[in-house]
């Protein structure tokens, strides 16, 4: 497929129609006629062969392949548009820019938030988004990160991506503060025989991967998609979760909780912010990613 030869206008109008199923709404979102739009409809089934919207009584749907096509569209979309805002030079005190991350909760809430101060203190113009890692991550990576900013996530889930490391983090085990089988240590017997609080993703937690490869495998009785909600799942019950420490530092004042190291040597966290190739010559995302170098040197700083 030669570039050249393609009407680029014509992917704009592709993502419209097959997000809106309508060739009249579809135009007016892209400020085209409905006359234009119908034309712009008619030269997209020319190319692929194929209907891509059919009608079915009042209303439109799409094929087979128009549904394949929406995801990729609306991809390539968001990788040409942050393409073509890419600028040579960035001034953090005057211009305005949206950043969006893919992270956990646990990132937010540890780096993020420190993140977002940052970029409040220098620019006042800047907004930060935060999207939660979704399954897709692991599916495609590259598409992705094609249309964000960036991504919050340990070392051991991507590669072959470019990336600036940020912090090192450790983890530990929780229980209730009045735990009754529980002392001042754990033990692995105590991880084998009491019920667990898990995160969801077992991808995000590379230490409960470590258990089942030293032969332990979890009783689990709560699983959840928020590392900030283990500590409420853990408190006053005989339940016992793996958390990092600087989350744990966080939360654990303000849950009935206790901190405990883990009997076994758990794989560190070092976390890192993973981009698309696209973005590295971009000022402002140089600009981003310096900053989340400065404000994770001052994390470390605090260890």
């Amino acid at each position: 497929m030669n570039l050249a030869s393609l009407d680029l206008n014509l992917l704009v109008a592709l993502r419209a129609l097959l997000e809106e199923r309508n060739v009249t709404r579809a135009g007016r979102r892209i400020g085209l006629s409905q006359p234009a739009t119908s034309a712009a409809l008619a030269r997209l089934r020319h190319h692929f062969a194929d209907d891509l919207l059919v009608r079915t009584g009042n209303n439109y749907e799409l094929t087979p392949l128009g549904t394949a096509l929406l995801v990729p569209c609306a991809t390539a979309c968001g990788l040409l548009e942050r393409l073509f805002t890419s600028r040579a030079e960035f001034d953090p005190a005057t211009e305005a820019r949206e950043f969006t991350i893919i992270a956990s909760d646990y990132a937010i809430a540890v780096f993020g938030a420190a993140l977002a101060r940052a970029l409040h203190a220098a620019a006042p113009a800047v907004s930060l988004v935060f999207q939660q890692v979704g399954p897709e991550i692991n599916e495609n990576t590259d598409a992705t990160l094609s249309a964000v900013d960036g991504l919050l996530m340990p070392h051991g889930i991507v590669s072959g991506l470019p990336t600036v490391e940020l912090y090192r983090d450790e983890w530990v085990c929780m229980v209730a503060d009045d735990h009754p089988d529980v002392g001042d240590r754990i033990t692995m017997d105590d991880l084998a025989r009491l019920p667990w609080v898990v995160y969801q993703r077992p991808y995000d937690a590379p230490a409960a991967r470590q258990l089942s490869m030293l032969g332990l495998e979890p009783h689990v009785e709560v699983s959840v998609q928020s590392f900030q909600l283990l500590p409420s799942l853990v408190a006053g019950t005989r339940r016992v979760a793996l958390i990092q420490r600087r989350l744990a530092d966080l939360v654990a004042p303000i849950a009935a909780v206790r901190v405990l190291p883990c009997p076994f040597e758990a794989v560190p966290v070092q976390e890192a912010l993973w981009w698309h190739p696209v973005h590295t010559q971009d000022a402002a995302h140089i600009w981003l990613r310096e900053t989340a170098a400065r404000v994770a040197a001052g994390l470390a700083a605090l260890t």
